[in-house]
């Protein structure tokens, strides 16, 4: 069955149980979490004017298609009461599709590696506690290496 891993985020409302019920949601969905990372308290990005968020990464195993995949993880936030008003604004729950599998996708509404997630140590970090050798298939690196990386700088 195919892995993908999805990177979660709340900096509003209770954010542990925000994003304990959008694993629950996804669950109901069909979407198996195998492995989930340390929850971590972080800095906004992007937007500063905003409370610090908690986030994590799950690895998971899915018959649903990237597209699928990614519509509902929207219509999970969508349910929960997201509300997209600024660009990385505050948000009670924020679920990315980082990697599918070892998988390029660059469509209209879907590019996987999520084309950012190199550049946000409160991705990598999460993810390379999960699985520290999965190599980004874009970079060709491990992501504990570009979570390194991003340490250093």
């Amino acid at each position: 069955m195919p892995r993908a891993f999805v990177a979660l985020g709340s900096n509003l409302g209770d954010r542990e149980r925000n994003i304990t019920e959008a694993i629950e949601r996804m669950g109901r969905r069909g979407i198996k979490v195998i492995k989930m990372s340390s929850v971590i308290e972080t800095e906004p990005y992007g937007y500063k004017e905003q409370d610090k968020f908690l986030n994590a990464a799950c690895l998971v195993e899915t018959e649903l298609s990237p597209v699928e995949l990614l519509d509902v993880l929207l219509e999970v936030e969508k349910e929960m009461g997201r509300e997209r008003k600024i660009r990385w604004g505050p948000r009670n729950i924020d679920l990315d599709l980082i990697f599918y599998e070892d998988r390029i996708i660059i469509e209209e509404h879907l590019i996987v590696p999520h084309p950012d997630a190199h550049n946000r140590a409160f991705v990598m970090g999460p993810i390379a506690e999960i699985d520290p050798d999965f190599v980004h298939p874009v970079l060709k690196k491990k992501v504990r290496e570009i979570y390194e990386e991003l340490n250093e700088n």
